[in-house]
């Protein structure tokens, strides 16, 4: 099997599809437990209540029923009713905005920001998330692959430096206050596994004014709980970063400094 060890997720699912409940739209997560990516969606889906089957899938496999959802091959993909759809950012957007359509509990707050001005909150929402997406997560991955004390200090100094960006306008618990959003899922998977960097790269969360109470906050939303895996598992998995070995297009991308997708 190509790339690294596969292992059931914390909640007891593994390779083939878990029913969770029946709704008005028939929506398949395809995901891997090891994925940040893939718990961005899983996460965004249980925040919102929204009926879903998970299906586990070895994206390293490149099969062709998965790369008709996605077409690069990269975790996750959603089925709506049949119809594809690929990229986390894309599809979490997705999700809220047809929300109700796709069966959301009603009492769920909204995604997007709450405030007055919701156009322009929702395009600040976007350029945060894209920051996440350009600038946070491959400072991570990078910091992950460095192997030399040099290269560990530098890509330290760029993941703390994304970090701090955002975490200063964070208004806590969650980004836009009480309620998590669609800024708080595109960051949350990276709060979840920052332990690695504490462990093996040398980061601390009190390195980052903001940064513990709010990863804090994220690491206990029941939407994060549900889609959090074993952390010896996490480890063992990112040890293929650790050890420069680019079994996966995000880690070939972060080498490359190209975007990650």
């Amino acid at each position: 099997m190509p790339g690294p060890v596969y292992h059931p997720v914390a909640t007891g699912i593994a390779s083939d599809t878990v029913t969770q409940h029946a709704g008005p739209a028939s929506i398949v997560l395809w995901g891997g437990w090891f994925c940040p990516f893939t718990q961005r969606t899983w996460a965004a889906l249980e925040a919102k209540g929204i009926p879903y089957q998970y299906r586990e899938v070895n994206p390293y496999l490149k099969e062709k029923d998965f790369i008709d959802i996605s077409p690069h091959g990269l975790t996750p993909g959603l089925q709506v009713d049949g119809r594809p759809l690929h990229d986390s950012t894309v599809i979490n957007e997705f999700l809220e905005e047809a929300g109700s359509a796709l069966g959301a509990h009603p009492a769920v707050p909204s995604l997007w920001p709450n405030s007055g001005d919701g156009p322009y909150e929702k395009a600040r929402a976007r350029l945060w998330i894209d920051h996440v997406n350009k600038a946070a997560v491959p400072a991570f991955i990078r910091l992950l692959q460095a192997a030399s004390p040099p290269s560990q200090a530098a890509a330290l100094a760029a993941w703390t430096t994304a970090l701090d960006h955002i975490t200063a306008h964070c208004q806590g618990p969650f980004f836009f206050g009480n309620e998590i959003s669609l800024v708080d899922l595109a960051i949350a998977p990276w709060a979840v596994r920052d332990f690695i960097l504490c462990e093996k790269r040398g980061f601390r969360r009190d390195q980052v004014s903001g940064w513990t109470a709010w990863a804090e906050a994220l690491e206990r939303h029941p939407a994060v709980q549900r889609t959090t895996s074993n952390r010896d598992k996490y480890l063992e998995f990112n040890q293929t970063f650790m050890r420069n070995e680019d079994h996966s297009a995000v880690a070939k991308a972060a080498r490359a400094g190209e975007q990650i997708i």
